[in-house]
């Protein structure tokens, strides 16, 4: 079956088509990072394979931009099966999701991205779908109301999420086999730079692609953005040849300093350590300070912080660490 990709409903998926689809590795080969996953992934297909078999429904779990969709498209072309793209936010009624199960053909690829978004009664749907492959309707209401079994064609569904424990214990339980993708070294992360340069005809350096790398908080996108973003620089300010010297004048543009922290990063700590003491202090305080909502410290900004061990969650709010305050010269 000739490989295609259909995408659904979606402006982003237009965008990351513009941007990002040249990018993307397209098999398991090209793929940098994820050893592990990737083995096992290698192990998945080719038992398919051998058996004649459609996939089984798989999970990708992680934080945005470490190569969820990317991995989905590279089991579809591997498979040698169509792709059909959705996400859990836009299906909004069962009749939207018949309707795409009810088109795919033996082997298609049903991607939903965000799937911990998914509506309940959408999900309900969803189990005897994956299960035993037939949609359970129901045609009329009231005294005329009947159910109506319709057959599909043998699929894989490939679900996506940032947030595994929103995700229902029965549609989790039906995923044959979840995968957790983690953060890239940069040195990973100076290979698929290099690539990426490689791909859009760039003059760059080892030396300077790996100082990307290690601004890029250990994930693809993010370097892949930061990498386009000193390549203008070059273009404009440079003849073009993008060394590590002129990456670090193209972040300070940015105010990315060398562990990535951008400016709200660094707003955070700050007014931690300059108006708190250092912490403890709320959430919600902190959020008013910074002009900013909750939830987006919480999930944009704070998992970075804690991960580099530059800020502590704990039950009285939030705290610098010694290693903040070394980082941005300051005196605890």
């Amino acid at each position: 079956m000739e490989n295609s990709s259909q995408y659904i409903h979606s402006k982003l998926s237009d965008q990351d088509l513009t941007y990002e689809e040249p990018l993307r590795p397209a098999r398991l080969g090209d793929f940098q990072g994820q050893d592990q996953i990737l083995e096992r992934l290698d192990v998945f297909i080719q038992a398919a394979k051998k058996r004649e078999e459609v996939l089984r429904h798989a999970l990708f779990c992680g934080p945005p931009g470490l190569g969820k969709t990317t991995l989905a498209n590279i089991l579809s072309k591997e498979m040698g099966t169509n792709i059909v793209i959705t996400s859990g936010p836009i299906l909004e009624k069962p009749t939207d999701l018949a309707g795409i199960l009810t088109n795919l053909q033996k082997g298609d690829i049903l991607f939903i991205d965000e799937i911990h978004r998914l509506n309940r009664s959408i999900e309900e749907y969803l189990y005897p779908a994956m299960e035993n492959f037939f949609l359970d309707l129901i045609i009329d209401s009231g005294p005329h109301a009947r159910s109506v079994q319709v057959k599909l064609n043998p699929f894989t569904l490939v679900g996506a999420t940032t947030k595994q424990g929103l995700i229902s214990s029965p549609l989790r339980s039906r995923f044959g086999l979840t995968f957790r993708l983690d953060y890239y070294s940069p040195q990973v992360l100076q290979k698929i730079i290099l690539r990426s340069s490689s791909i859009l005809k760039t003059n760059m350096s080892s030396d300077a692609a790996l100082e990307v790398a290690k601004r890029s908080r250990g994930t693809p996108r993010v370097a892949n953005n930061l990498f386009r973003w000193v390549r203008d620089f070059a273009q404009i300010k440079a003849d073009g040849q993008i060394t590590e010297k002129l990456v670090h004048k193209a972040a300070d543009m940015l105010a990315i300093d060398r562990l990535g922290l951008d400016e709200m990063d660094k707003k955070i700590l700050i007014i931690i350590m300059d108006d708190y003491n250092g912490g403890p202090v709320g959430l919600n305080t902190l959020a008013v300070a910074l002009g900013e909502a909750a939830s987006t410290i919480e999930e944009v900004y704070e998992p970075f912080l804690i991960k580099q061990g530059l800020l502590k969650r704990t039950s009285r709010g939030r705290e610098a660490t010694a290693k903040a305050y070394d980082h941005l010269n300051k005196k605890m």
